[in-house]
């Protein structure tokens, strides 16, 4: 119960810090804090990712801060990954696809060292309609194979190369991470019952729950913290998670 507690938390705690990137810690969580089976884990964490995504989506809409037109245009696409990312993991093993999840974790880390501070710079010129397509589609199959809501890539995309503010890239992000991860966890639901298996529902009701409660107790630490200074340090903490990943799962697969 007290993994259950922390790990939910902490996974809220890191979306209200960042906007982006806590959700990628949900699978770790399930997986090596709860001992969850890595296909389990990694549709328990869409539907949770999807829950607290639509929670939070819920003020930024009513005050208008969600473009519609990237919602259509990357979001739509992002769900059309998303099912076909889920569906190519029925033919892989759930190690295959931590290993994978790891090297994603990596890369979002050296994303929140890098790209971020581009966010400086201000929006470029928005892409056309096929490239927002294009982008969302290749994001949502990511989403759909590992697990993660994509917002390191996505809030990136529509800020610097979608032409929208950063309030507006923020609650649109959110959006496209409920449609994306509800897309997932749906086929999910059905690869796993085709398996004789089945999610948690009350784990994922918990860290849902817990997940809104910390993304609240993380808005306010942020307040009160160097945004540079916690973007290098959670970076720092998702390398060494990216790293213990790899380091177990791969002499797994060579083993097995």
């Amino acid at each position: 119960m007290l993994y259950l507690l922390g790990g939910a938390l902490f996974v809220g705690i890191s979306l209200g810090l960042f906007g982006s990137g806590g959700s990628i810690l949900t699978v770790p969580v399930l997986v090596y804090l709860l001992d969850h089976p890595e296909k389990i884990a990694i549709a328990e964490s869409l539907g949770i990712v999807g829950g607290i995504a639509l929670l939070g989506s819920i003020p930024h809409a009513r005050r208008n801060l969600v473009d519609w037109r990237n919602v259509l245009f990357f979001g739509v696409p992002g769900m059309l990954g998303t099912y076909l990312g889920a569906w190519v993991s029925r033919f892989v093993s759930g190690g295959v696809q931590l290993v994978v999840f790891g090297g994603v974790v990596l890369v979002a880390a050296v994303m929140m060292m890098m790209r971020w501070s581009k966010l400086h710079q201000g929006p470029r010129k928005p892409r056309s309609v096929l490239h927002i397509g294009i982008d969302g589609l290749l994001v949502g199959v990511l989403t759909g194979f590992v697990g993660v809501g994509g917002g390191f890539l996505i809030v990136p995309a529509l800020f610097l190369l979608g032409g929208l503010s950063m309030h507006l890239a923020v609650g649109t992000s959110l959006v496209i991470i409920a449609l994306k991860s509800f897309t997932g966890f749906f086929k999910y639901n059905q690869i796993l019952g085709d398996s004789g298996l089945a999610v948690d529902w009350a784990t994922i009701g918990f860290f849902v729950v817990m997940g809104m409660v910390g993304t609240q107790l993380g808005h306010r630490i942020g307040q009160r913290l160097s945004p540079d200074r916690l973007r290098k340090s959670f970076a720092m903490v998702l390398v060494l998670v990216g790293i213990f990943i790899i380091s177990k799962e791969v002499p797994a697969l060579l083993g097995s």
